[in-house]
């Protein structure tokens, strides 16, 4: 962990190696945690903002996580490789695969299943929760395939609680979650923001003030405006940005 002040302000900089990271592992999850979870716990490791959850995932082929109960949260799931299947308590399913947004708000109570169904290959997921700004709400759930928008090139709305017409919506106006499959040497701007949490899921980048990133690593940004991303010149990269404010 490094962490950088800019002197005479509440402005942070806080880079987090993927190497650091709470790590579970078990005959069939490969899981990396970037904040306190299940039995993980560290008092100054609990969030960033809004963001409660941000765990980067490998599931065996064939297995996956049985059905289980969540309440009041916003659940983003975004799949990096292979296909999640969803099935919940309240008659949704799905199968997610990379480029298509999934949300389930949780709201009263939800029991879902996640399973990867293919018997050869494994799933590649980041899983990331945040705060609804609502509690005890009906349980919901979204998904929207963005692949063309994601082809675009630059920074896509993957989940925005302020009604973007690309992201799937989420119940907390003041989160927005953007994702980016940058080319390499592509450029771009990271939000401006009380709270932006940049998670590195594949390649690698150099943030202007941070220096360079690797798969996994991960920056917390406080009250850091807004600053120039470039995408690794031969990997690229693909990211995850949280907007919170």
């Amino acid at each position: 962990m490094k962490t950088i002040r800019t002197v005479g302000t509440a402005s942070t900089i806080d880079i987090r190696r993927a190497h650091e990271r709470f790590h579970t592992k078990t005959g069939w999850l490969d899981s990396y945690h970037s904040f306190s979870f299940a039995d993980h716990y560290d008092p100054l490791n609990t969030h960033h903002g809004l963001l409660l959850v941000s765990n980067d995932d490998v599931i065996k082929a064939g297995t996956g996580f049985r059905t289980h109960p969540h309440r009041d949260m916003e659940i983003v799931t975004w799949v990096l490789d292979g296909e999640v299947e969803h099935k919940d308590s309240v008659g949704n399913k799905g199968i997610i695969y990379p480029g298509l947004a999934q949300r389930m708000s949780a709201g009263t109570g939800i029991w879902h299943s996640e399973m990867n169904p293919r018997q050869a290959a494994d799933l590649h997921l980041v899983q990331m929760w945040v705060l609804p700004d609502t509690e005890r709400v009906t349980p919901g759930y979204e998904q929207l395939d963005i692949t063309n928008e994601l082809n675009r090139g630059g920074l896509v709305p993957i989940a925005s609680g302020r009604g973007h017409n690309a992201a799937i919506s989420i119940r907390q106006k003041s989160a927005v979650l953007w994702g980016g499959r940058l080319k390499p040497n592509e450029t771009v701007t990271v939000p401006d923001a009380k709270f932006v949490h940049l998670y590195v899921a594949k390649g690698g980048a150099t943030l202007e003030g941070a220096g360079a990133l690797e798969t996994g690593d991960a920056v917390r940004l406080t009250a850091a405006g807004a600053r120039r991303l470039t995408a690794d010149a031969t990997a690229g990269a693909e990211v995850l940005i949280w907007e919170m404010n």
